[in-house]
């Protein structure tokens, strides 16, 4: 009896790491490989990459619903320019459909606000708004300006910024008074502005140049540049605030290296090894770890930020970059 006991226990056992293996867990890890085309959900805890699911052409960056039930991957594509953005049911581990952006090229930046997804579309210089629920691209505003690659917006949707790579300048992309339009401001940094974000509190706005090393500070009322930073970084790829505030992370392209700055103070804490070509960055909610995509080594850094060292690394596939979180509400 005790045998036949055993070995139901252990079936059930065997039936629930399975059937877990299968599933997208509570809060999880997405890692776009470029070169595999596909999705990867990684179990954070574990490193455990627990499905793959195919996307389009060269997928760069990933965005997630509100309720974490479903990923927006933009598919930049990679001999060809991509015009497409995979839907994905993270619940169910598939690809719902692809929405055709077309004669939109090179779809780049995306995030998800408001059960809209923003992006980017550098052959056309334009920013966009894709609705999932007609699945139709349902705004379309021109910047003007060259290469327009990364975007990121307030936590109103009030306002967008986008990094212009080709043009060395950022646009601030402001909704007017009556709510009717949108009011843009070019402004001029340094050579190549790639990564970018908006500081927790929603006061400022770094740019990560990649071709002069340096970080340009914006500050978000009256878009101006307060500040510019020299990290003599040989290609900077991505630049992300941790959820705190305290500290800002960019990721060194050709440098191989994650480099630390104090956001108050503007001043290099440190410089962390991390891998051949580290591009996308994602930080823990409680700003404990910092996720970093390491595109030549096929691989993702874990990096703990108290005491900044590199604790682990996760093999996702080839290529990974664009990254987020999904945790299902």
């Amino acid at each position: 009896m005790k045998l036949k006991l055993s070995i139901v226990v252990l079936f059930l056992a065997v039936f629930a790491n399975v059937y877990a293996s299968s599933q997208t867990t509570s809060r999880t890890l997405l890692v776009l490989n470029k070169n595999e085309n596909a999705l990867a959900i990684v179990n954070p805890q574990s490193g455990g990459v627990i499905g793959r699911i195919p996307t389009g052409d060269g997928p760069h960056e990933v965005a997630v619903s509100d309720d974490g039930r479903f990923a927006f991957v933009a598919n930049y594509g990679a001999r060809e320019p991509g015009s497409t953005i995979s839907v994905i049911d993270l619940v169910n581990q598939r690809e719902l459909r692809r929405a055709n952006l077309a004669p939109l090229g090179r779809p780049h930046g995306i995030v998800f606000v408001d059960g809209q997804v923003y992006f980017t579309a550098e052959m056309n210089k334009v920013i966009g708004r894709y609705s999932p629920s007609d699945d139709r691209v349902s705004w379309l505003l021109g910047t003007g300006q060259d290469v327009t690659h990364m975007l990121v917006l307030s936590k109103d949707g009030q306002e967008i910024f986008t990094s212009n790579i080709g043009s060395d300048s950022i646009s601030a992309i402001r909704r007017s008074l009556d709510q009717l339009d949108w009011e843009q401001t070019v402004i001029p940094v340094g050579k190549g502005p790639e990564g970018i974000d908006m500081s927790p509190d929603g006061t400022e706005v770094w740019t990560a140049q990649s071709r002069d090393g340096n970080v340009s500070i914006i500050r978000v009322a009256t878009h101006k540049v307060v500040q510019t930073v020299n990290l003599n970084t040989k290609r900077s790829n991505r630049l992300k605030f941790t959820p705190d505030g305290r500290l800002v992370l960019v990721s060194d392209l050709d440098g191989g290296e994650l480099i630390v700055l104090d956001a108050h103070s503007r001043k290099e804490i440190k410089r962390i090894k991390v891998g051949n070509m580290p591009e996308g960055i994602l930080i823990t909610p409680d700003a404990s770890r910092a996720y970093v995509a390491v595109w030549g080594d096929g691989e993702v850094a874990v990096v703990e930020l108290n005491n900044m060292t590199v604790i682990g690394r996760i093999r996702t596939g080839s290529g990974p970059d664009g990254m987020a979180w999904a945790e299902r509400k």
